[in-house]
């Protein structure tokens, strides 16, 4: 990961009046804290018409309405030495319609940028859409607050699941007190303490509240409902307070004008804290299912309040199981029923009080700042992948044709209900030889790259099939994967290789990170669990880099598995040990001879280098894999991958048949490591050279991809492709085609002209 120093937050900021202010001022004070060296400022939203005496933190101000804020604000951040930009977004602070001017300025930066969405909505309009569209393109990650928030990306949107971070709303540390000493100092002795707080608007269902006052008396006559919150700024403006006037009537009418309490107050946390901490029962009886996010809510439910709450999005996630009730919108009545049932019964209130509390703890603004600063790191790392120069960048591939189109017949073609076949006599599944272990997760990392913006995704029938091969083949009793199945479903061995465990283990860590389904993530994290151990006993090199690829995805995915992180370094510290017991000027290599999926060695050090911030990993990665280029390069300048007639003994000449995609497929993408890590462009001219020789740049001038169906042939024997057409061929082209199809999206991406919007 890339270690972050200088962070920028655009959003409103305290002392506007708004809840986005607030997050944005509590957000960041809480990363600030979070190291001692961090430098954060606020970019502020101010609306136009409006002043604010801003505090230090807010480093630049832009005027919603003023075009030229925009820009002047990109040249600032980019100019700046920030390496993060986190934007907080809602539709209404920024300028143009449905916010677009905000483009203006992401579309110039040139820092990665993570967007916490505040509002997902189910039905967008055009203009919405767009917006949304385009931030999630300018953004490395997008974080919403609840799994309703991923789900509408997903669904409406189309956001890849890799691409979406869910980080519950902040909550300040609080000790779980009873309510008596701040009702004592604000004046709420001997009552019964309802709490609403927030800015007061007519989406937020009070006037409902008010008429669930009268039966909730008839048990607790000592009952007073507490609004504490100014009117919304825009209603000021708009209207004056004719809205809180219009409660106060209401209240009046219905008869319990002494039982509710207006305080018109926008108070500062320390005051908000102790006016929860005093309530007996805090409600949210808004009116709007489409609520993504509530502070108001987060706040209670963290100092572990008993809640009652309509069934908003929000809500509906943090009071499931016990932890609050839910009542219909709108239903004065239902409310009524149930604050009076909470009110009267002690023991109810207090287990409710205790279950919001418990589970709460995650969501502290420390958590939070936490799993932020995780965010802005791994951001800065696939941001890497997005910042290509413009000079460089027209086209990827050395010929300057485009990549090809993901074509994915003649794959589906070799699967069938139970998952890839292993080999095909030319384009035709051969059953005979049945199915294994290695393809099947070749397989299911194809599924997951493929969940990649611009690429058509696997139906879900076929990714399940792919995990289902690799759930069937773990043996529980042995601790270790099985390897080959025989087209009867009947496996052939208790166990299969240790290469065969790492290259499994591989797929499941980065299902556990990309796959497109939060329930199959959670499988494979856990199937990954528990297949790990086995990997500190491995002796196989090859299977060191395997299981160091899928922990480099795993240890994203799940940041808190010590066990994990130990074996990362112990098995990348073995290969440096091996590299070190054998390498000289003329042999830069981990063993005393090559064999297959050679680079997988050097990319296992380099990701595992970025991902630990040891150079020394990072290092040794790009100093083996630029000598295995070397020695991967014919006298024309052509990939040439080691021939298996000369694998395993550096005594012998290089022999250059028989050529193998899998070689190939390797290469790309340790090629594509090494220049995330030292953004050297040789790199990538180097994967666009492997590539090419998929396509006919190699030493029989063939092409081994027929690029209609998206096969491709086994490989290259001295005198002929093999016209065979099996599993671990179609899927090593595929992997690979992906990665250079990424590479140059992003490419083009960048070389278009960002448009001024006005």
């Amino acid at each position: 990961m890339a270690v972050v120093n200088r962070i920028a937050f655009i959003g409103n900021s305290l002392p506007r009046r708004c809840g986005i202010a607030t997050f944005t001022t509590d957000l960041q004070s809480a990363v600030a804290a979070s190291r001692g060296d961090l430098e954060t400022v606020i970019v502020a939203m101010t609306d136009h018409g409006q002043v604010y005496d801003y505090p230090s933190t807010v480093g630049f101000e832009i005027n919603d309405d003023r075009p030229d804020d925009y820009l002047r604000a990109a040249e600032y951040l980019n100019s700046g030495g920030f390496e993060a930009v986190s934007l907080q977004h809602e539709f209404g602070i920024f300028g143009g319609d449905a916010g677009s001017r905000i483009m203006t300025l992401l579309s110039r930066l040139t820092i990665p940028i993570v967007t916490t969405l505040h509002t997902v909505l189910s039905e967008p309009t055009k203009a919405q859409r767009d917006v949304i569209a385009g931030i999630v393109e300018a953004s490395s990650k997008v974080v919403v607050m609840a799994e309703k928030g991923r789900e509408l990306l997903r669904s409406i949107y189309q956001v890849a699941d890799e691409k979406i971070e869910i980080i519950p709303h902040g909550i300040p540390e609080f000790a779980f007190v009873e309510p008596d000493a701040a009702k004592t100092k604000l004046g709420f002795s001997n009552k019964s303490v309802i709490l609403t707080f927030g800015l007061l608007s007519p989406n937020k269902g009070i006037d409902v509240m008010i008429d669930a006052m009268p039966s909730i008396l008839k048990t607790r006559p000592d009952a007073v409902y507490v609004v504490l919150g100014a009117t919304h700024p825009n209603l000021v403006r708009d209207q004056g307070e004719t809205y809180r006037e219009s409660l106060v009537a209401h209240a009046r009418q219905a008869g319990v004008a002494d039982h509710v309490v207006f305080l018109d107050q926008f108070v500062d946390q320390k005051t908000l804290l102790e006016f929860i901490s005093m309530s007996d029962v805090y409600v949210t009886p808004y009116l709007n299912e489409a609520q993504m996010t509530s502070g108001t809510l987060a706040y209670s439910f963290g100092l572990g309040k008993a809640v009652v709450s309509t069934k908003y999005w929000h809500a509906r996630e943090l009071l499931a199981d016990g932890r609050g009730i839910l009542v219909p919108f709108g239903d004065a009545a239902a409310l009524g029923v149930e604050i009076a049932k909470l009110l009267t019964n002690d023991v109810l209130r207090q287990a409710m009080r205790k279950r919001a509390y418990s589970s709460s703890r995650s969501m502290t603004w420390e958590r939070t700042a936490e799993r932020y600063m995780s965010v802005f790191e791994n951001a800065g790392r696939r941001h890497r992948l997005k910042t290509i120069a413009r000079s460089d960048t027209s086209t990827l591939l050395r010929d300057s044709r485009a990549p090809p189109e993901m074509q994915i017949g003649h794959f589906l073609s070799m699967c069938d209900d139970t998952g890839l076949f292993q080999h095909a006599v030319h384009s035709v599944p051969d059953r005979a030889h049945g199915y294994c272990i290695d393809d099947n997760a070749r397989a299911l990392l194809l599924a997951c790259a493929l969940n990649n913006p611009g690429e058509q995704r696997l139906s879900e029938v076929l990714t399940a099939r792919f995990a289902a091969f690799v759930q069937h083949a773990w043996n529980p009793d042995a601790q270790r994967f099985r390897n080959f199945m025989g087209y009867n479903r009947c496996w052939l061995e208790d166990k299969g290789s240790e290469d065969s465990h790492g290259r499994t283990l591989w797929a499941l860590g980065v299902c556990a990170l990309t796959d497109a389904n939060l329930s199959r993530r959670s499988w494979a994290a856990s199937l990954f669990s528990e297949a790990l151990a086995a990997a500190e006993g491995f002796r196989s090199p090859r299977a060191w880099a395997f299981v160091l690829l899928g922990l480099d995805a795993y240890c994203t995915a799940v940041t808190d598995d010590v066990r994990a992180t130990r074996l990362r370094t112990l098995l990348a510290d073995r290969l440096i040990s091996i590299f070190d017991a054998v390498a000289t000027d003329g042999w830069v290599w981990f063993e005393e001879g090559l064999a297959y999926d050679n680079a997988r060695l050097p990319q296992a050090l380099i990701v595992t280098g970025i991902a630990s911030k040891t150079s020394r990993y990072v290092a040794t990665g790009l100093k083996s894999l630029r000598w295995l280029v070397t020695r991967q390069t014919s006298a024309k300048g052509q990939f040439r991958p080691v021939g298996t007639a000369g694998f395993g003994d550096r005594r012998q000449p290089p022999q250059a048949f028989d050529q193998q995609p899998l070689e190939a497929a390797a290469t790309i993408a340790a090629c594509l490591a090494a220049w995330r890590a030292d953004h050297d462009v040789d790199w990538k001219a180097e994967a666009a050279r492997v590539f090419a020789w998929f396509l006919g740049s190699n030493d029989l001038s063939v092409s081994l991809v027929d690029l209609e169906t998206g096969s491709c042939r086994d490989g290259l024997h001295p005198d002929r492709a093999n016209e065979n057409r099996g599993g671990e061929s179609v899927v090593s082209y595929l992997l690979g085609l992906s990665e250079i199809r990424e590479i140059a999206r992003l490419s083009e991406s960048r070389a278009k002209p960002a448009p001024l919007v006005a």
